[in-house]
């Protein structure tokens, strides 16, 4: 057998295992939209049907109706967009600080930060919460915006992003007479932008899928957020209404389906980047 011959059956195998994989890995997300096209009782019809006999719109109806699916997006949006833009900007703020300034304890406290990364969520979730009700806080969006705005993953991500570009640039621009801040905004923003691209995405994701903050913070149903929603969906009786969750869930993959496409080249190229300067 030719190299050539075995090459060609390499790859035959590798793309066969890849489609299969991929197979099992969109078959929940299809059940998931057929499944909001059923009727209750052919969710559960036998045998399963992966696509139903009579399609309705009844489940979408019904979220966008009867449970105010459009404010649900728009709280569950203005909380991602907000957190995510102030989490880029103060990691992106102290990724420049540990990358390029030298200050007594510098080590320490860049070893502090990254151990705080290891600390387990549930530890922190009572004194959050006392801090937020101080605040008076609570059954608002802040505790959801304010406290991710500097994570160390993020500034770990922007110190090893940053600590690659070449200070000439910056010293070129105090000889020019630039403040600090204003290098960080004209010079190192646009060079990392690729990888704030990615971050960003990352945030934005995570705050959307957010289960556990919304469920300790925001008590009024006019501040639900998307997975709220769709937790809080019930068939009555105690029992769990698939077709009406399974439609919201649908609806709210597409803005997150919507900004991948959009972002998908610069987030490839960011990911890339980061991987190569590190």
């Amino acid at each position: 057998m030719s190299k050539r011959t075995q090459k060609i059956l390499v790859d035959l195998l590798l793309y066969t295992g890849l489609i299969i994989l991929s197979i099992f890995m969109i078959l929940p997300f299809a059940w998931m939209l057929s499944t909001s096209f059923k009727l209750p009782q052919d969710i559960f019809g036998y045998p399963p049907k992966l696509f139903p006999d009579n399609p309705v719109l009844t489940n979408y109806l019904y979220i966008f109706q009867k449970k105010n699916l459009l404010g649900v997006l728009q709280n569950t949006f203005v909380i991602a967009l907000a957190s995510t833009l102030l989490s880029l900007f103060f990691t992106a703020l102290g990724g420049y600080g540990f990358a390029k300034f030298e200050f007594p304890g510098k080590k320490i406290l860049f070893a502090l930060l990254l151990a705080t990364m290891i600390i387990p969520g549930a530890v922190m979730m009572v004194p959050s919460f006392v801090i937020m009700r101080k605040l008076g806080w609570v059954d608002t969006f802040w505790p959801l915006i304010i406290p991710g705005a500097a994570n160390a993953f993020g500034i770990f991500f922007f110190r090893q992003y940053i600590s690659t570009i070449n200070d000439e640039l910056m010293d070129a621009a105090r000889i020019d007479g630039a403040s600090e801040f204003r290098i960080f905004i004209s010079i190192i923003l646009p060079i990392i932008a690729p990888g704030m691209t990615s971050l960003g995405l990352i945030f934005f994701m995570g705050s959307w899928n957010n289960y556990l903050g919304p469920l300790i913070y925001l008590k009024s149903p006019a501040n639900q957020t998307i997975t709220l929603a769709i937790n809080a969906l019930s068939g009555g009786a105690g029992l769990t209404a698939w077709g009406e969750q399974m439609a919201m869930s649908v609806v709210s993959l597409i803005p997150l389906l919507i900004i991948f496409l959009v972002f998908q080249r610069q987030f490839v190229e960011g990911i890339t980047a980061g991987a190569v300067k590190g």
